[in-house]
């Protein structure tokens, strides 16, 4: 399964990033493209602008957790999947709606790691999440998550943890080198979009504001 991550309330942006168009379609339609082409499926939109995302033709599904950061949409999308024993998918990859340049064949081989690392055996898959690295770096809302990482997310969560990478250090990591920097290249304030992207009527907007307070 797919899930792009759209719960955040883009106050360094100014207006909603989902629904900032970038060559012609918004972002958060690209990123569910990179997922739908990399071979996710079904992909839903955790969390957002339900209105707006079903006029879109896009899945949605609430966010449990709003306000609480990427690690509640994350969990949000675990539990959406189907239960253990069903037929459905059994892990989910995961893209931000702010990624500029969403790229399927990162995606792919994020989801072919997490296939192979996540094979049966008595005591359960070898590893429960795949990070890629981009720059050296974990790129975390990018990753794979296999359904047994649901409880351990769920105890750190209740117990105050926000960050992913804190949460991460509870599961069963492996890491996948990912070549290229422009496939996690986010758009944070109206300064990181490309100057010809339009919004959905209020990037002109965004774009004479200078926001200080953080996403």
């Amino acid at each position: 399964m797919g899930a792009v991550l759209a719960g955040g309330a883009s106050a360094r942006m100014g207006t909603d990033k989902a629904f900032i168009e970038i060559e012609g379609a918004p972002m958060v339609a690209r990123a569910v493209g990179a997922l739908r082409a990399a071979g996710a499926a079904p992909v839903l939109v955790v969390g957002g602008d339900r209105s707006r995302l079903s006029a879109l033709g896009l899945d949605h599904v609430p966010d449990r957790h709003p306000g609480q950061g990427p690690l509640g949409g994350v969990i949000t999308a675990l539990d959406a999947l189907d239960p253990l024993g069903g037929s459905g998918p059994d892990a989910v990859v995961t893209l931000p709606c702010d990624v500029k340049a969403p790229d399927p064949t990162s995606v792919r081989l994020v989801m072919e790691r997490l296939a192979g690392a996540a094979g049966h055996s008595e005591a359960g898959p070898p590893a429960d999440l795949v990070v890629p690295l981009g720059g050296g770096v974990p790129q975390w809302t990018h990753s794979g998550w296999h359904r047994s990482c649901l409880p351990r997310l769920s105890v750190a969560f209740a117990t105050g943890v926000r960050a992913l990478n804190e949460a991460a250090r509870q599961l069963r990591t492996v890491e996948v080198e990912v070549p290229g920097t422009s496939w996690f290249a986010d758009a944070d304030r109206p300064e990181d979009l490309p100057p010809t992207t339009l919004d959905s009527g209020h990037t002109e907007e965004a774009a004479c504001k200078t926001p200080t307070s953080r996403r």
